[in-house]
Parts: structure tokens; C-alpha cells; sequence
């Protein structure tokens, strides 16, 4: 039986890379986001070019009753999930200093960065405990990115959602070891999405002069491939691993 993947956030940028990389890999797909499904048509045709199977639901993690209604729905046409990945996620809409940050900002970006993510964990991962014993390899993986540990005052919510998404990779890779169910954190440092475009030649310039390890961006496809080589199970022995991929953006240098 073909395995199922969902991807939060699937429909473009990082996400799109994701679902790309596992329908190349022949799983079924399912990828969620908040555009209207026609806005989606295109990219999904993209994927069924892939894969035998691909299918976009309009669903807003932050939202209990749109999380039931996903899962209910991914029960409904593929009975089973092996792969859940956590990519959903916003900047703040306005970067301001940690001492201008207001609260709307702070609870938008936590809601959907953070607690969507872990109450979607939550239901699937319960679901995928309830599954008959699996036949191939489980994972829950969650995207992050360095900032998590590397501090921008700019964008304080933002770097705190992250932080929670790695220890919420550790809480889960704890919790469902027993089960069979492999949990991962992958870490992202400056990729090249619609989310980085504001910053573009900020970056250009930093990265010339040497910010990066590797001079180039990174691209939603080195996170695919990464993300794919977990879901596919072939890194063994490593649940609650962190895979960076930031061009060496955080590697200690003197």
C-alpha cells in the first residue's frame, strides 16, 4: 500500500519543496494551506504528475475544529497516515523591535507557528497509535529554522515559535518512541521563498561577504530532500534528531 504523507503549508515556498520531494518518492500527498483551492490548482496538478494520488485541503491550523475536519478527511480517502510534516508558518506581519512588539503580533504568529503544530501533532500522532502495526516506517517532522537558537530583536514572536517547535520535537520524540514513531526537527537557515523576498538584498549582500559557509541561498528543494530522507526512514536510530540546513550560517568560527 502506497504511504500517505501530510504537509502543513504544503502549497508553496519550503512546503511546496517538501510535497515535491515525497511525491518524487511516490507517496501519496495531502497539502494544506489557507488559499482558496483554485489558487492551488496548478501546483497540485504538478504533484499528480508525481504520484498516483495528491490532494489540497483548505485548513487553517490554528483553528481545533479545521484540524478534526483535515485529519477526518485524510481518513476518509486514504485510511491511514505514515508521515505527518509540521511546515506551516508566518513571520510577523510587521518586523518591530522586542520593545515596540505588540501582543496581536505575538499570539498570531505563536498560534500558528507553535500551537497549531502541536495540537495537529497531538491528533495524528493518536491516530497513528490507533493504526494496526505499521508496515513501514512512521514520522512526525517538524520544520524549524536557526532561528530557534540564533536571536533576531526584530522578530522576537518569531524566534520564540521556533525555539517552542524544538522542544516540542524532543517532547514528542519522548512521548511516541514506544510506538514505533520516529519524531525530527529540521532546521532551515536563509531559504529562498516568498517569506525571504522583503529581505532579499539584505541577504544578497551578507552573503557575499561571508555569512554563509556556502555562498548561495538555500532553496525549498534542499529542505525536500532532507525532509524526505526522514519520512522515507533511511537516517535509523535518530529520532529527536535536528538536521540543519543553514550553509553553515551557525557553524562556530573564529
Amino acid at each position: 500500500m502506497q504511504r500517505v504523507a501530510l504537509i502543513s503549508g504544503g502549497s508553496r515556498g519550503i512546503g511546496a519543496g517538501i510535497a515535491s520531494a515525497l511525491a518524487k518518492d511516490k507517496f501519496s500527498v495531502i497539502i494544506t494551506g489557507r488559499r482558496p483551492a483554485e489558487e492551488v490548482h496548478p501546483f497540485l496538478s504538478a504533484l499528480r504528475a508525481l504520484t498516483s494520488d495528491a490532494m489540497y485541503m483548505q485548513a487553517d491550523v490554528t483553528s481545533a475544529a479545521a484540524r478534526t475536519k483535515l485529519l477526518q478527511a485524510v481518513k476518509e480517502r486514504f485510511g491511514r497516515l505514515d508521515v505527518l510534516v509540521n511546515n506551516a508558518g508566518i513571520a510577523p506581519r510587521v518586523r518591530a523591535d522586542v520593545l515596540e512588539e505588540t501582543e496581536e503580533s505575538f499570539n498570531e504568529v505563536l498560534q500558528t507557528n507553535l500551537m497549531g503544530p502541536y495540537f495537529l501533532t497531538q491528533q495524528a500522532a493518536s491516530w497513528m497509535i490507533q493504526q494496526e502495526a505499521a508496515d513501514a516506517h512512521r514520522a512526525i517532522i517538524n520544520v524549524s529554522s536557526v532561528s530557534a537558537t540564533v536571536a533576531s530583536v526584530n522578530r522576537g514572536c518569531y524566534c520564540i515559535s521556533k525555539a517552542g517547535v524544538s522542544m516540542a520535537t524532543r517532547l514528542w520524540a519522548v512521548r511516541l518512541a514506544d510506538f514505533g514513531i520516529g519524531v525530527y526537527e529540521v532546521r532551515p537557515g536563509i531559504v529562498a521563498t516568498d517569506m525571504t523576498k522583503a529581505v532579499q538584498e539584505k541577504y544578497d549582500t551578507m552573503i557575499e561577504a561571508g555569512l554563509l559557509l556556502e555562498k548561495r541561498w538555500g532553496t525549498p528543494e534542499d529542505v525536500g530532500r532532507a525532509v524526505s530522507l526522514l519520512a522515507r526512514g533511511e537516517l535509523p536510530y535518530a529520532t529527536g534528531a535536528v538536521l540543519v540546513l543553514d550553509g553553515g550560517l551557525t557553524a562556530s568560527r573564529m
